[in-house]
């Protein structure tokens, strides 16, 4: 059994310890916001914060996150300042890489409010979108960052 917070809920789940949060996640707890992409921590689809930190979620396993806490895309509220931006700059497309590209901004703009361009850009870097909508993403972390002191 491995006991895991995931969006403020705990969870006691009998998997294997080798499994990977990403799996865990969508198979064991119906979570389905976060993507599986290339399988090798390369897109940042599966994208999550474990503790505070932006981590790939097929590349942890359920072991190495018990007794942490973990947020999901559904983890976040509606009116979160990301969500919010991510709706008001019209950055998805396809939609299918945005759930990890709101995890990633969500802990960037945690660490660092108000991020330079070359800041975004480093910290979004690794998160892939086929549908190259990279300024738009830029725009909304811009525009989110005007409001992260109202986070919830």
């Amino acid at each position: 059994m491995i006991r895991l917070e995931v969006n403020g809920k705990n969870c006691r789940l009998d998997v294997p310890h080798d499994m990977p949060l990403l799996w865990v996640l969508r198979e064991s707890l119906g979570l389905t916001g976060t993507k599986y992409g290339c399988g090798t921590g390369m897109c940042g689809s599966c994208t999550v914060i474990v503790s505070g930190e932006a981590v790939r979620s097929c590349q942890v396993s359920a072991g190495d996150v018990r007794g942490k806490v973990i947020t999901t895309i559904e983890g976040l509220d509606i009116n979160h300042p990301v969500k919010q931006a991510w709706i008001s700059q019209r950055v998805p497309e396809c939609g299918y890489c945005q759930p990890g590209q709101i995890m990633q901004a969500v802990e960037l703009l945690t660490r660092n409010p108000h991020p330079s361009d070359r800041q975004i850009d480093e910290a979004m870097g690794g998160n892939l979108c086929r549908c190259g909508t990279y300024k738009r993403i830029r725009r909304a972390i811009m525009e989110a960052s005007g409001n992260v002191e109202n986070m919830p």
